[in-house]
């Protein structure tokens, strides 16, 4: 342990020379020394050195001025170069809700699902997989590297189709993983060793986490236009022109649907668009998929965007998740996929994302991974599913409506606010700036994330009122 010594004087009798006939040898009395202070030698001449019961050096010099003079070091961490990290900008916001004793507090921060009671609320269906599981008696052994063999042709199937050709010819090399963040970051991984000279472009805005991930795997990214705060929505021009402008086989970071802050998706004849200039510039489309069956209440619907790019050949990335749509948040349970051009191309690569995976958490969970298999390959619980996501996704559309109809009529300035209802999903980009965000929590004790993102998850019909008045408060009110 490194130490910082500095010196410390304390009345004492004559010092004499340890061991003469003057006096018994100095000994500080350990009681006035604190504990988290040693005492070391004083080196130097005229020192005589003793050790304490502690084994602490002791320097006594012999002066005539009647003061025994002690150094003293301070133990000093190795840590003491490390800063305090700041917040979390999702997580860190429900920190702050809870420290908030007041009863009108609303929690719009973090993407999960609440019922109408604004309650955690776990899937009827889950419950039924996790008693079936609990009856069949499982074990809870390691699972292989790529996870639960059931689950990941589940999962691919789920995705793409069950009779998409990829999946019959082999093309897909499928490694279950720790959730859409695990996923992403074993993507990451296996683009910064496989292709070291590569960037990856993400949308503007995007989710808080995605430039963590790449950063963390020293892959360099930059952004592509998507919001326009002027009419809060698509920049779909800016988005086209920047997606051309990157270079040549370039990552091209999209939302499979549901897009995440703004809720705003490309339509399909736009999506069409994007996937001819990814396929010309011969980029690497990369889904994010978090949110399939969730946005529209249809797995089929919300899978459009990556099953177009995978029938016109493309090889593609895609991350999954099934924290939302099975309400499996903690369970942290997901994929990545890669669509390939060939069998052997497939095996080639899932073999690298094990490599890659081995060293990073060795091998995936097992509980949720057992889940989502009972759920998909049982048809009555997979019809159970289905309707529970589309009540899910009914109700937070239920909220997107009652909110827009509290906003027009509140509001008297004739401000159009039906961007609300043209958004997709959880969330709702509201438009407000982060000092009208900063009103929402300090006057109004509407927590949300800084850029104006609402989790419309998180919010009931009886609360649709309130929150109006804060968003039209903060909106007018604040510069």
């Amino acid at each position: 342990m490194a130490s910082a010594a500095f010196a410390v004087s304390s009345p004492a009798a004559p010092a004499v020379a340890a061991g003469s006939k003057a006096g018994p040898r100095a000994v500080p009395d350990r009681r006035s020394v604190p504990a988290h202070l040693r005492l070391v030698s004083v080196l130097g001449r005229g020192v005589n050195q003793g050790r304490s019961r502690t084994g602490c050096r002791v320097g006594i010099t012999r002066k005539n001025f009647g003061r025994v003079m002690m150094a003293l070091a301070v133990d000093v961490s190795r840590f003491e170069g490390v800063p305090m990290a700041p917040p979390d900008p999702i997580l860190g916001v429900s920190e702050a809700f809870k420290a908030d004793k007041n009863d009108l507090k609303l929690n719009l921060g973090v993407g999960a699902y609440r019922t109408e009671e604004l309650q955690p609320y776990v899937l009827n269906v889950v419950k039924k997989a996790e008693k079936l599981m609990l009856e069949k008696g499982d074990n809870k052994e390691y699972l292989p590297i790529e996870g639960l063999a059931a689950f990941n042709k589940a999962t691919a199937e789920l995705l793409l189709g069950a009779d998409n050709p990829v999946i019959k010819q082999g093309l897909v090399a499928t490694i279950q993983s720790l959730s859409g963040t695990g996923s992403l970051r074993l993507a990451a991984a296996f683009i910064q060793r496989y292709f070291p000279e590569a960037k990856v472009i993400i949308s503007s805005p995007t989710w808080g986490n995605h430039k963590n991930i790449f950063n963390d795997a020293r892959v360099p990214w930059s952004e592509y236009r998507y919001y326009d705060p002027k009419t809060v929505g698509l920049d779909f021009e800016g988005m086209i022109a920047d997606i051309e402008a990157a270079p040549e086989g370039s990552f091209v970071l999209l939302h499979g649907c549901a897009h995440n802050p703004t809720g705003i998706d490309p339509t399909p004849e736009q999506w069409e668009k994007i996937a001819d200039v990814i396929q010309e510039k011969k980029h690497m489309p990369f889904f994010d998929v978090a949110y399939q069956g969730f946005a529209s209440g249809s797995l089929d619907e919300d899978a459009f965007s990556v099953r177009l790019f995978v029938k016109r050949g493309m090889e593609v990335f895609v991350a999954q998740s099934y924290s939302k749509n099975l309400g499996l948040y903690s369970e942290r349970i997901g994929a990545i996929n890669v669509v390939c051009s060939a069998p052997d191309v497939a095996d080639r690569v899932k073999s690298q994302l094990k490599r890659l995976a081995r060293p990073m958490y060795s091998n995936p969970p097992i509980h949720g991974a057992r889940i989502v298999a009972n759920v998909v390959g049982d048809l009555t619980m997979f019809g159970e599913w289905k309707q529970e996501m589309e009540e899910m996704a009914g109700r937070i559309k239920n909220v997107r409506q009652k909110l827009y109809d509290s906003l027009s009529a509140k509001d008297q300035s004739g401000k159009d606010w039906s961007f609300i209802l043209r958004q997709i999903g959880m969330f709702s980009y509201t438009g407000l700036n982060k000092a009208q965000s900063d009103n929402m929590t300090d006057k109004w004790h509407v927590y949300m994330t800084k850029d104006g993102r609402i989790s419309l998850a998180g919010l009931s019909l009886a609360k649709c009122d309130y929150l109006a008045d804060a968003i039209i408060d903060s909106f007018h009110n604040v510069n």
